[in-house]
């Protein structure tokens, strides 16, 4: 009699994949060295009435690695999104210089609350997690002049809150609290690289 063996998959058989088109996020998740695929999510990113922004950003971090994940179930989905918290007021992406004059008008002297959120789904095996990294930016109280300036410079229309810390936004700024220090720049990777592992991706 043959013994009959099945083969299991391993943990690094398991396709990685991010749920976003972010150059940002995938700029930053290629620094664990883990091949992964980007794929764009569907996702009505409007908020709901009375949605807080952190209730946002976590809403739509788990919708888009589940949306992803749905059409690839044996995938370990990251999916991730960040809103700018003013006072409870959530502020997106600008998309407009405009825009983006505006929002920085606001946020001059304030300190604004960026919400990062992330969720890890894998359909087969049934995980799912999610957490919220909180980071706290003191903005110095800029002139109008320093905002044109500064988006002639960068043209960050696609950055929530209009600033890239990682570039010249940073001298937009007085202070930055927070426990994990890409979550900023829209991927939390301390939190992400424990979340892939308790999904058995294997890191290091």
């Amino acid at each position: 009699m043959s013994a009959h063996s099945t083969t299991i998959p391993t943990p690094r058989s398991r396709p990685l994949i991010l749920a976003s088109t972010s150059r940002y996020r995938r700029e930053l998740l290629s620094r664990l060295g883990v091949p992964f695929d980007a794929v764009s999510p569907l996702v009505d990113e409007t908020p709901q009435p009375g949605e807080t922004p952190a209730d946002l950003a976590l809403r739509l971090a788990i919708a888009k690695a589940r949306d992803v994940a749905q059409r690839h179930p044996q995938a370990v989905v990251i999916g991730s999104d960040q809103v700018a918290d003013l006072h409870g007021e959530p502020l997106g992406k600008p998309g407009t210089h405009e825009r983006a004059v505006i929002q920085l008008q606001r946020m001059r002297g304030q300190t604004v609350i960026f919400q990062t959120a992330l969720a890890v789904v894998c359909r087969e095996t049934g995980f799912e997690l999610s957490d919220i990294a909180v980071v706290r930016v003191v903005f110095r109280d800029l002139s109008d002049t320093e905002i044109e300036n500064y988006l002639r410079a960068e043209q960050p229309y696609d950055c929530a809150g209009s600033a890239k810390s990682e570039g010249l936004g940073i001298a937009l700024l007085e202070r930055i609290d927070n426990d994990d220090p890409t979550a900023l720049v829209g991927l939390p990777l301390i939190r992400t690289c424990r979340m892939i592992r308790a999904a058995g991706v294997p890191l290091l």
